[in-house]
């Protein structure tokens, strides 16, 4: 890539970080952004995984105080996130380029819909939050791993899909949203090193999209509060039906 293009990269990865912080789907902003400035699809969404990494440590440092009692779930619940990210990762490098172009469109559509949906998704568990309870029904590990494996073969709006599946599972949306960012950082650690090894990573972009990132998650963090988050969101969400749109006429 140029220095243009890198500068690119890194003005799109601090609104990510940004946009992450505020409203989430920051991994939608900059995936397309890489495909435009020539990667392929499978290595910009794995550089792209790679280059959102140092955002969801930041949020499990931020979430720290929630997770006090709640170590046993959180090795449960680490353990599987790391299975299925583990499995997505693998799955990503072990099938067809071809497989994954037809099939991204569609994920990309995806994650912008649960993104658009996820105001009617908090308020729907909010209706139904009810204090944890420290036995977890059966089907929420199955459920948590099909969403990691997701998670570790594309990722978009992952956070969203965890927040939903937690909050039924538990009815405590607060807890949901904090260990949502502990298993969010699991998968993406479990990919990161898969990726960083076996994967098409471009290395120079993540070294200027990874501290973008972490920059924008905090400066994000901080204007929160100015933003409306409805606005945004209705402007990620246009942006990812656009890219999937795109994405399905490259077909």
């Amino acid at each position: 890539m140029s220095t243009v293009d890198l500068l690119v990269v890194a003005a799109v990865a601090l609104a990510a970080g940004a946009i992450n912080s505020i409203a989430g789907g920051g991994s939608l902003i900059l995936f397309p952004v890489l495909v435009a400035l020539g990667m392929g699809p499978i290595a910009a969404n794995v550089t792209n995984s790679i280059a959102q990494w140092p955002g969801y440590i930041g949020g499990v440092v931020g979430f720290r105080p929630e997770y006090a009692g709640q170590r046993g779930r959180l090795v449960r619940f680490g353990a599987v996130g790391a299975a299925g990210g583990a499995a997505g990762s693998v799955l990503l490098l072990t099938t067809p380029a071809s497989a994954f172009d037809v099939i991204v469109p569609v994920l990309v559509l995806l994650a912008s819909l649960l993104l658009a949906a996820q105001p009617l998704i908090t308020r729907r568990l909010r209706g139904v939050e009810r204090a944890g309870s420290s036995s977890d029904p059966a089907w929420l590990y199955a459920v948590l791993f099909l969403a990691t494996v997701y998670g570790g073969y594309f990722g978009g709006a992952l956070g969203v899909i965890l927040v939903a599946v937690l909050g039924l599972g538990l009815r405590n949306l607060k807890l949901a949203n904090a260990l949502k960012s502990a298993i969010s950082a699991v998968t993406a650690t479990v990919t990161l090193l898969i990726f960083g090894i076996w994967g098409p990573v471009s290395w120079v972009v993540v070294a200027v999209a990874a501290p973008a990132s972490l920059l924008g998650g905090i400066l994000g963090a901080k204007v929160a509060r100015w933003i409306p988050t409805a606005v945004l969101r209705v402007v990620i969400v246009t942006f990812g039906v656009l890219v999937s749109a795109y994405l399905f006429a490259r077909l």
